[in-house]
């Protein structure tokens, strides 16, 4: 189900979101956050892998990237921008009085439909790309996925995986660039409204837990 490259995304992702989540914070604390950051982007990323299979689909999931720096159709960088890559350890930065708060939406993913579906309803050399809804969907199972283990943590006593959970859900429904808010936001604007009010209040609780 998860491909080399898919496999590489997830380990470097972890270490980065980890350290920002931790700095100067200790190895305990750190190895805690490698575990419940990796939970949480696996959790994230085969639900939104089983969701694109039931929609005839599939998804490859890839590190963040700009790759326009203006409005011009020249402006572009020779190689796209790591921005998920760069943009949490900024954050922590930035937002270091708010206890390991960071920017965690450091993913996208591309979708395919695959070659059957085609087949079977354009015919076999026809063509055929999922819908903004398709795509907004399974960008949503992911922020669904994480706001449902978010509570299970904090039911079951890990307060701090909890926490990563819902972080990595409300940074997840931003409309920005090509990140999932922004499927969301496109497919199903209804959707994106009630998972929006979902993660702020869950963000709001998050603040709450020790």
């Amino acid at each position: 189900m998860l491909n080399k490259k898919e496999i590489g995304v997830i380990i470097i992702l972890t270490i980065i979101l980890a350290f920002s989540i931790t700095l100067d914070q200790g190895i305990t604390l750190f190895l805690s956050a490698l575990l419940g950051v990796f939970l949480a982007l696996i959790i994230n990323i085969l639900v939104k892998k089983v969701t694109a299979f039931y929609l005839d689909s599939e998804i490859e999931i890839k590190i963040w990237e700009f790759k326009r720096w203006g409005f011009r159709a020249h402006d572009k960088f020779k190689k796209g921008f790591p921005a998920g890559a760069v943009i949490p350890i900024l954050s922590r930065i930035l937002l270091a009085p708010l206890n390991g708060f960071i920017w965690m939406a450091s993913m996208v993913f591309e979708v395919k439909a695959k070659k059957y579906k085609t087949a079977k309803r354009h015919g076999y050399y026809s063509f055929s790309e999922a819908t903004e809804n398709h795509i907004g969907g399974i960008a949503a199972a992911g922020v669904i996925a994480n706001l449902f283990f978010a509570l299970i943590f904090y039911m079951i006593g890990l307060p701090f995986f909890a926490k990563i959970n819902i972080w990595l859900a409300f940074f997840n429904i931003i409309p920005l660039s090509d990140l999932d808010g922004n499927k969301i936001f496109f497919g199903n604007l209804v959707l994106w409204i009630i998972l929006a009010i979902l993660s702020l209040i869950g963000l709001g609780y998050a603040f709450l837990l020790v």
